[in-house]
């Protein structure tokens, strides 16, 4: 773009509309007001929040929706302090994230200005950069460095804070955009590694992760499985990658693979807890990342590394067609599993339990879910059934808060949401724990015009604790919420609409009221405190 004759703010806000961002997720404060003034003279859209950690987690939202930067600009101080969890689950889930701080003047550093703190180091483990600007005339440029970071792999949130004092006029260099930062060149030795452990293997199978969305590889992998007939589990993002209904796309067999499968090639995912830290039966474990910092320190398995869409493009051409010949009695063997995990769904689905079970929530729920519905997830158990009964159809359609397991995202995913996919159904689906946290953002919502649906799944306790305290100690503690809260009445106050729901039957009703509503619906659904989810995984 060449020079830039206008202040640091001016200059920040040019070099981020160079990658695509077209909306700033904050909260009002002082230090920050260039921005919001540079952001009206180019005409970027101002989304303001009630809470910093909102506005951050809005962005990070707006990343994974659009595969660009997501922005917040938050004030000095207990701004960006506030902000740090949704920081921190960014740098967790590896979404580009771009984080604006206002600061103390640089000129009366030490003489207690108002909100004066050295952000830098708070955020520094957290961020794949952290800096200070302090020449004006360098803004654009370290912006723009900025944002190339974030978006190279592994991705992640970057920070930079703006002295008030650095904000005079002055003009900057504005680099342009490059076609795409892609990562390192795949390791050809490894790539055939996996390539001849592909062509021995009887019963493979892929775990996809959010790395395969982030690198926009969903077409190549399509493109291997299904010339290999490999079948395919998904993790994160990697939830939409292939359609649900797709004949190699798996919901409800991870127990079969655990006990058959010969090879599982996990594929963009950490081998964290969710994927039982890289074991899996006596399969052998091969590990698909982007970049090598994201090799697995703690369990040796073979490491494949180089961007995804190439890696993926190699196996297809590096694995002979005989080796297709015997899977088709494998994926029958899953689908057999899997048609039979559905039915046994079915009966939870449509359980006309009182109290109301959870999952029949989700049986409702499916029923009326378009395949581009922006679906989010925020709150522990609740949260979860999500996981085990909502399919997914298209990219960037699964928000959930990802291994860092942070609450409070509910309300700054479903903003960003509304904003990115003005035309899709959005549905957020909340612990009534998890709504204590950003409910106040309702008001967000509406004043914003931003209409989405809400579903509380309302049982009166912190359930992913109550349920294991009782069985480990035969006691709990500080695991109790006021029952039957009215969380519909919260957000009518604050302009909504919304209803609360007692009884099964009711519930298919007040799901069609809430779609058709032109406002912020909740429907707040009394659910029985003694569901327990079936978790069987470890979480350390």
């Amino acid at each position: 773009m060449g020079m830039l004759d206008g202040h640091a703010g001016e200059q920040t806000v040019a070099a981020l509309a160079g990658f695509g961002v077209e909306t700033m997720f904050t909260l009002n404060g002082g230090h920050i007001w260039p921005f919001y003034e540079a952001a009206r003279n180019q005409s970027m859209r101002v989304v303001d929040t009630r809470h910093e950690q909102t506005a951050t987690f809005a962005a990070e939202a707006m990343a994974k929706l659009t595969r660009r930067p997501g922005l917040a600009a938050l004030t000095a101080g207990p701004g960006i302090t506030n902000g740090v969890s949704a920081i921190t689950s960014a740098h967790f889930n590896g979404s580009p994230l771009v984080v604006l701080g206002g600061r103390a003047p640089s000129g009366r550093w030490g003489a207690g200005s108002l909100q004066e703190l050295d952000h830098v180091p708070i955020v520094a483990s957290v961020t794949k950069s952290a800096l200070t600007v302090t020449d004006p005339a360098a803004a654009g440029k370290m912006v723009h460095d900025a944002a190339t970071l974030a978006m190279t792999p592994r991705r992640g949130p970057v920070f930079l804070d703006f002295p008030l004092d650095v904000f005079g006029p002055s003009a900057g260099e504005i680099p342009d955009v490059a076609a795409g930062e892609r990562g390192p060149d795949p390791d050809l030795d490894t790539v055939g590694e996996l390539a001849a452990a592909l062509a021995g293997a009887e019963r493979p199978v892929f775990i996809v992760g959010s790395d395969v969305y982030w690198a926009r590889s969903e077409a190549a992998l399509v493109a291997l499985v299904e010339q290999f007939d490999i079948p395919c589990l998904f993790n994160g993002m990697g939830r939409g990658t292939i359609a649900a209904d797709h004949r190699l796309a798996f919901l409800r067999t991870r127990g079969v693979v655990k006990e058959r499968a010969d090879l599982v090639v996990v594929v963009g995912t950490p081998l964290d807890f969710r994927l039982g830290f890289g074991r899996w039966g006596d399969a052998r474990v091969v590990h698909v990342v982007e970049d090598p910092s994201s090799r697995a320190a703690h369990v040796d398995v073979l490491t494949v590394t180089g961007r995804l869409a190439d890696t993926l493009a190699m196996l297809a051409d590096g694995v002979g067609p005989k080796d297709r010949a015997g899977r088709a009695a494998w994926v029958a063997e899953l689908r057999t599993a899997e048609s039979a995990a559905a039915e046994r769904d079915e009966q939870l689905l449509d359980a006309d339990a009182d109290p109301i079970r959870p999952s029949r929530i989700y049986g409702e729920l499916r029923r009326r879910l378009a395949r581009d519905a922006v679906v989010i997830c925020d709150g522990g158990d609740f949260a979860s059934y999500a996981g085990k009964f909502v399919e997914v159809y298209e990219p960037g359609c699964w928000l959930d808060t990802g291994p860092y397991g942070c609450l409070g995202n509910g309300l700054g995913y479903a903003i960003a949401a509304r904003v990115a996919r003005p035309s899709s159904q959005v549905v957020a689906l909340l612990g009534d724990g998890a709504a204590g946290f950003s409910l106040m953002d309702v008001d967000t919502l509406v004043r914003h015009e931003l209409p989405v649906v809400m579903v509380v799944g309302n049982n009166g306790i912190w359930g992913l604790e109550k349920h294991p305290m009782q069985a480990i100690y035969g006691w709990d503690v500080a695991c109790d919420l006021q029952p039957q809260t009215r969380y519909d009445e919260v957000v009518r106050s604050l302009g909504g609409a919304g209803e609360t729901v007692s009884e099964p039957d009711e519930l298919g009703a007040a799901l069609d009221r809430a779609f058709a509503a032109d406002c912020p619906y909740l429907v707040n659904v009394l659910t029985d405190p003694a569901d327990i989810y079936p978790r069987t995984s470890s979480l350390a």
